[in-house]
């Protein structure tokens, strides 16, 4: 498992080398954006936007990841399709070739013949990023890559990733918008239960040098199974505000009667707005919110897998809210944590594999319970 997280440390952090080569490139990337359609549409969004680079890196994290350890091939998943329209009308299947010149020629037809843009992004792809420290030392878990899925979200936060605003961070505080909210996700799960075991979030575009222009990410980690529980970050202390009351982190579109009781609940100025599901989570688990509730279907298992199992690490967990509230067992009901090794049959495409039931991340249990009896018979 320690060669598995530190391959997945350096894939995640060649797919931020992707992204922030598609945004410095600004007449590159506007070529790159392509909405989605039919079964791929996110339907909570107005414009839900598929962009080359999504595709690139999932391709090429299931690429690298399968010619490391072919026991996972098959079992490597990700949010896009990898189909891509060219300006001609001409489907393509985006995949990741075995040398950089057989990737450009392929990128070259997506991109109507644009060979510099093409060649721009091979070079990334074929890039070896610098070494990821990690203290993975010592770090055994009895499981063999057989047992194992990987769900991956590219650009989680898609469209602050094409906004690009670059909002200015004050420590200890989330973003509620921007470049910062935009992460690569790759979480591990067991193939028999569904538990997610495993994630990597990078975050590429964490802070700016003011000299260069160039940005640079930040990674965070974590690996939760049976008793061996592991993670990049340190539980903060006393939680945001020093401790006083529940802090809470929504969507800006959720319910009124959530907003309501959570607004009640909290006080309104613990209640917060962020943007991506994957960044709500991440903010949940360092600390900047103690709780990230959502009330609709609106996320997917590759929006939570990675962030879950570094929840998971540091005793908390992303349950489903609707079974959570419907549960007797109360915060403890392990039954009610998110799953990710099987579809909802009954939808088809991208909605096979939603968290229909909403979610609540949470670092301590105690929260959750709270937030269970604030939204009990409310929804």
């Amino acid at each position: 498992m320690a060669d598995l997280l530190k391959l997945l440390l350096r894939v995640a952090e060649k797919a931020a080398n992707v992204a922030r080569v598609c945004r410095q490139e600004a007449p590159l990337f506007q070529l790159l954006v392509q909405e989605k359609t039919g079964d791929d549409k996110n339907k909570k969004f107005v414009q839900d936007f598929k962009t080359l680079a999504d595709v690139v890196i999932q391709e090429m994290i299931k690429h690298d990841v399968g010619a490391q350890i072919p026991e996972m091939v098959g079992f490597i998943h990700g949010e896009e399709s990898n189909k891509f329209e060219n300006g001609l009308g001409e489907s393509v299947t985006v995949t990741v070739c075995s040398t950089e010149e057989e990737t450009a020629k392929l990128l070259a037809t997506v991109l109507d013949g644009d060979h510099t843009a093409a060649s721009l992004l091979a070079e990334a792809i074929h890039q070896d990023p610098t070494a990821i420290e990690a203290s993975t030392d010592g770090l055994t878990v009895p499981l063999s890559p057989s047992e194992l899925g990987i769900w991956i979200d590219p650009i989680d936060a898609t469209s602050q990733y094409i906004k690009g605003r670059e909002e200015v961070v004050e420590e200890g505080l989330l973003s509620p918008s921007g470049l910062h909210c935009a992460l690569v996700l790759i979480g591990v799960y067991l193939r028999s239960t569904g538990e997610p075991v495993m994630g990597v979030i990078n975050q590429p575009f964490n802070q700016k040098d003011p000299a260069s222009g160039c940005w640079r990410g930040k990674h965070y980690w974590g690996v939760s199974w049976g008793n061996i529980n592991v993670c990049s970050v340190s539980l903060p202390k006393g939680g945001p505000g020093g401790g006083q009351g529940l802090s809470a982190v929504l969507s800006s579109s959720e319910k009124q009667v959530v907003k309501e009781a959570l607004t009640t609940l909290c006080g309104p100025d613990k209640l917060m707005y962020a943007s991506g599901a994957g960044y709500k989570i991440l903010c949940v688990i360092l600390g900047l919110a103690d709780v990230y509730v959502l009330s609709e279907g609106s996320t997917f298992k590759w929006d939570s897998c990675a962030p879950h199992a570094l929840l998971r690490a540091l005793g908390g967990g992303v349950v489903d809210l609707t079974k959570s509230l419907q549960s007797i067992c109360g915060a403890q009901d392990h039954k009610t944590e998110l799953t990710y090794h099987q579809p909802h049959t009954e939808y088809t495409g991208a909605d096979q594999w939603a968290n229909h039931g909403g979610l609540v991340a949470y670092r301590d249990c105690s929260h959750l319970r709270i937030i269970n009896g604030a939204l009990k018979g409310k929804l």
